[in-house]
């Protein structure tokens, strides 16, 4: 059974290249990668920040945000 991870971005370029980059990193055998553009979908911005997410891009992966270079905080995105 695999496991979801969530890659929270802002559709800025630095966030494009890490989504590229996450895609082709992550075992899609043990995850399942989901991806939200949080500027497309505002309602998730809560969730990402009960989930640690400080800034985006940022992957969740087994309840851990890492936070990939730096593109915005979450505070920009409410």
């Amino acid at each position: 059974m695999s496991k979801t991870a969530i890659f929270y971005h802002a559709g800025c370029p630095v966030c494009v290249a890490a989504e590229d980059a996450v895609a082709a990193a992550i075992d899609r055998v043990k995850y399942k990668v989901e991806v939200v553009h949080l500027g497309e979908h505002k309602t998730r911005v809560a969730e990402a920040e009960a989930s640690g997410v400080k800034s985006v891009p940022a992957l969740v992966l087994d309840g851990v945000p890492f936070h990939i270079n730096f593109g915005a905080p979450l505070d920009a995105l409410k």
